[in-house]
């Protein structure tokens, strides 16, 4: 028999994810200490506020954002679950059009202005090429709500259920674990102590990078990267790398006995085999697995 599992890239089990929004001035220290610790982020951009005083100019987003990713949120950032779809489709395609034509790659993430989303604004998105969406709310408020202590409640502290890291069913409506101001450290500390490798975990964290200018909580930020950072076990990752590699994955072609396993995708795949085997099947391969038949 054999057993296989999916897998991150280099056979990892956990990926740590960072969306910040509006691209305001306190950006270029998030991604100072992001690079520090090589944490792997998305920024989310207002194409038609860029000039408002407060915001950072085009002309630096492609050095400042270089190997992280630059997505939507909009041209002017409505609340767009309240507007007509026809005002809705023209945040979203001007938006998505200007990034594209100062970054030079497709534009296909967006963070919904204000948490405004519905089932008619995924679809919009979806049909202007967007293939993930964050959306309001955050996944360990749900998971972990009933599963608190009186004393915990008031700061909804998670306490060890490990669902709280889990990936989105529907990348259109993409919660977050939590916001930076919501027990961060505690987060990753349970994040990091994660071993079963049985399971594919994901911690996602929100926020916009000028409340820690307006909280002065610097130091909670640097904390946390540079206790996350540097780990063997968990991929760093921006939110379309998520959504691409797990596309790649679950285009992987098995054969009936599992005795092998062809890779349509350019970019590679990884699995864990037999719990201990990690294989990577590289683009546009076929990889026997009769090897690990035990």
């Amino acid at each position: 028999m054999i057993k296989i599992y999916k897998a991150f890239p280099g056979g990892k089990h956990k990926v740590l994810t960072m969306s910040y929004d509006d691209g305001k001035f306190a950006d270029r220290k998030l991604v100072e200490i992001f690079n520090k610790y090589g944490i792997r982020g998305t920024f989310n951009i207002n194409a038609g506020l860029y000039n408002d005083g407060k915001r950072i100019d085009p002309s630096e987003w492609k050095e400042l954002y270089k190997g992280h990713e630059v997505a939507a949120h909009t041209l002017t950032h409505p609340t767009i679950d309240r507007c007509p779809s026809v005002e809705v489709v023209q945040e979203l395609l001007e938006d998505r059009k200007f990034l594209e034509s100062v970054m030079g790659y497709p534009i296909r993430g967006i963070a919904y202005p204000n948490g405004s989303y519905s089932k008619r604004i995924g679809e919009l998105a979806k049909s202007l090429g967007f293939v993930y969406g964050r959306a309001v709310g955050d996944s360990y408020a749900m998971v972990h709500a009933t599963n608190l202590s009186n004393n915990d409640a008031q700061g909804l502290v998670p306490v060890g259920d490990e669902t709280g890291f889990s990936l989105p069913a529907d990348f259109m409506e993409w919660k977050a674990t939590c916001h930076h101001n919501h027990n961060l450290m505690k987060f990753g500390e349970n994040f990091k102590a994660l071993y079963k490798k049985q399971y594919l975990y994901m911690m996602y964290v929100w926020g916009h990078s000028y409340e820690f200018d307006n909280d002065n909580n610097w130091d909670l930020i640097e904390d946390f990267c540079a206790m996350i950072g540097g780990q063997d076990d968990i991929w760093y990752a921006t939110n379309i790398e998520i959504v691409d590699y797990m596309d790649v994955f679950d285009r992987l072609q098995f054969a009936a006995d599992l005795s092998f396993v062809y890779n349509p995708s350019a970019a590679s795949a990884w699995l864990i085999v037999n719990d201990t085997n990690v294989v990577e099947v590289k683009g546009g391969t076929t990889f026997n697995l009769k090897q690990f038949d035990i």
